[in-house]
C-alpha cells in the first residue's frame, strides 16, 4: 500500500470524526459542546488532507466555509 492509498483511506476516518463532532455539538453539556468544535476542526483538516489528494477543490472550500462558520459561532457563543 502506498502513500495515496493511505490518502484515500482518509475519508473514512474524517467522515467519523465529522458525525462524532455532530453528536457533541448537539449535546446539551457545554463542555461536550465545546468538545465539539474541536473535533468539528480536525474533521476539516482531514477532509482538506483528503480533498488535496483527489484534487476536490469544491470540498477543500467547502470545509474553510464550514470551518469559518464555526469559528464564527464559538465567537459568538463567548458572547
Amino acid at each position: 500500500m502506498d502513500g495515496s492509498d493511505l490518502l484515500d483511506l482518509l475519508q473514512w476516518p474524517a467522515m467519523a470524526v465529522t458525525l462524532g463532532a455532530a453528536w457533541l455539538v448537539a449535546s446539551r453539556s457545554e463542555r461536550h459542546r465545546k468538545w465539539g468544535f474541536w473535533v468539528y476542526m480536525l474533521s476539516n483538516v482531514l477532509w482538506v488532507a483528503w480533498g488535496w489528494s483527489t484534487q476536490a477543490w469544491a470540498l477543500i472550500a467547502l470545509q474553510a466555509g464550514l470551518a469559518a462558520m464555526n469559528i464564527r459561532g464559538a465567537s459568538k457563543n463567548k458572547a
